[in-house]
């Protein structure tokens, strides 16, 4: 398995030429994805913001989510990661977001979503798209785990456009 700073190596060649600046959108990483970005010296070419939405609240207000996807999907969900991911490249200078949302434990679970479950989202400024994981282990496994997923996402973009 390729390691992590490897991978964000990579993305940010892909993100410098192809012109383009990236936002995060986090929940349960707490703003995680953004700190492994930014540990890159020179992130600030490509990366553009990221948002640090843990209340449903602040899902709404600062990136666009609607209360009816929060009620009815609940917030660790496909429509609710898709819109977060849509938001932050709406709401920023951003082309390109990832949007995490997710149950990392050790409580919190549900029958219908145990500790573990994630949504991942990614936008561009035409479409969104998202997978749901099934991650194992304590809290920083599936923090860890969900970094790495949704920097996997950004480079599997970079597959698909070309």
């Amino acid at each position: 398995m390729e390691h992590l700073t490897v991978k964000i190596l990579r993305l940010a060649a892909l993100l410098k030429a192809d012109k383009r600046r990236l936002a995060t959108a986090e929940s349960c990483t707490g703003g995680g994805i953004a700190e492994a970005l930014t540990a890159l010296a020179g992130s600030s070419n490509w990366f553009e913001c990221g948002f640090v939405t843990y209340s449903n609240e602040s899902k709404q207000s600062m990136l666009g989510v609607t209360s009816s996807s929060l009620v009815e999907q609940g917030a660790v969900s496909e429509a609710v990661v898709k819109e977060m991911a849509s938001g932050a490249v709406m709401r920023s200078r951003a082309q390109l977001a990832v949007a995490v949302s997710g149950v990392a434990g050790p409580a919190g679970g549900t029958p219908e979503k145990p500790v573990g479950t994630v949504w991942v989202a990614w936008a561009d400024e035409q479409r969104s798209w998202a997978s749901c994981y099934h991650f194992q282990g304590d809290r920083e496994a599936v923090r860890r785990q969900t970094i790495e997923a949704a920097i996997d996402g950004l480079l599997a973009w970079f597959e698909v456009k070309a």
